[in-house]
């Protein structure tokens, strides 16, 4: 599976679009992770126990895209971006979407 966030691969061209794609991860943080991100907030500087987190949900939120792709017959993703908000004080969603075509090479 090919996934970029461009409109087109180079080398390949777009036969069937098979429409909006995504993979969603809404994740949170243990008492123990927030209690050290507390401490550490307290100093300044990066919170490694919410980079991590995030970083995680981020590759959670491609593999269900990915799932989500080959359900629907495609064999790539163009424009695929990541949003993200927050659900009350510990929660954090994670989307990966764009748009499922099928490509061929030239």
């Amino acid at each position: 599976m090919q996934i970029v966030t461009t409109e087109e691969i180079a080398g390949y061209r777009v036969t069937e679009v098979k429409g909006q794609v995504f993979g969603l991860v809404v994740r949170s943080r243990g008492l123990g992770g927030n209690i050290m991100a507390g401490f550490r907030s307290l100093v300044g500087g990066e919170i490694h126990e919410y980079t991590a987190m995030l970083e995680d949900a981020r590759r959670n939120a491609i593999d269900r895209l990915v799932q989500n792709a080959n359900g629907m017959g495609a064999n790539a993703v163009l424009r695929m971006q990541f949003d993200s908000s927050e659900i009350g004080q510990n929660m954090s969603e994670i989307v990966a979407y764009g748009t499922a075509v099928v490509i061929e090479p030239l």
